[in-house]
C-alpha cells in the first residue's frame, strides 16, 4: 500500500474546514442572542433619568411592600402597606416571565382575596420575574420588578 503525502492543499482544507466550524458557531450563536433579546427598558434614558427620583420618592411614600411566590398553580401576590395591611390598588398589571427572553411571558389575570392577589398560572421550575404596574387610589404609579423561584 502506498503512502499519502500530507500536502499544502490538505493544510489549506483542513484550515478552511475549522475556521469554517467555528465561525458558523460564532454566527449561530450571536442570532440567537440577538433574536432572544427583550428589548430596552425605555426608549428615551435621558427623560426616565430625569423623572426617576420624583417618581421614586413618590412610590415610597405609599410604603407598600410586594412578596410574590408560586405555589399549588397560583402565583400569590401580597401587597401591604407600611402598617402591614393588604392593598387593594385602583388598578394592577403584572407580567411573569423569564429574565432573559419574552418567549415565557404570562399576564395573570390576579384577583384580590382580601388578603392578596392571586393568580393561576403553569410555571416551569426555575427562576421568574414578576413585572407589576399598580396604580394606587391617589393615582401614584407604582412599579416594581420581583424576582421568585419555582421548585421542581
Amino acid at each position: 500500500m502506498s503512502e499519502r503525502k500530507f500536502t499544502g492543499r490538505h493544510a489549506l482544507m483542513l484550515f478552511v474546514g475549522a475556521f469554517g466550524v467555528i465561525i458558523a458557531v460564532n454566527l449561530t450563536l450571536a442570532y440567537s442572542a440577538i433574536s432572544t433579546f427583550p428589548g430596552l427598558e425605555v426608549r428615551n434614558s435621558y427623560v426616565a433619568s430625569q423623572e426617576f427620583d420624583d417618581r421614586r420618592a413618590a412610590q415610597e411614600a405609599l410604603g407598600w411592600t410586594v412578596n410574590v411566590s408560586y405555589t399549588g398553580g397560583l402565583v400569590i401576590m401580597a401587597v401591604t402597606d407600611s402598617a402591614g395591611a393588604p392593598v387593594r390598588a385602583a388598578r394592577i398589571e403584572a407580567t411573569v416571565g423569564r429574565a432573559t427572553e419574552r418567549r415565557d411571558d404570562v399576564a395573570p389575570a390576579f384577583e384580590f382575596d382580601g388578603t392578596a392577589y392571586v393568580a393561576p398560572a403553569e410555571l416551569r421550575p426555575g427562576k421568574w420575574d414578576l413585572r407589576l404596574k399598580a396604580l394606587a387610589g391617589n393615582g401614584t404609579e407604582f412599579t416594581q420588578r420581583l424576582v421568585f423561584f419555582v421548585k421542581g
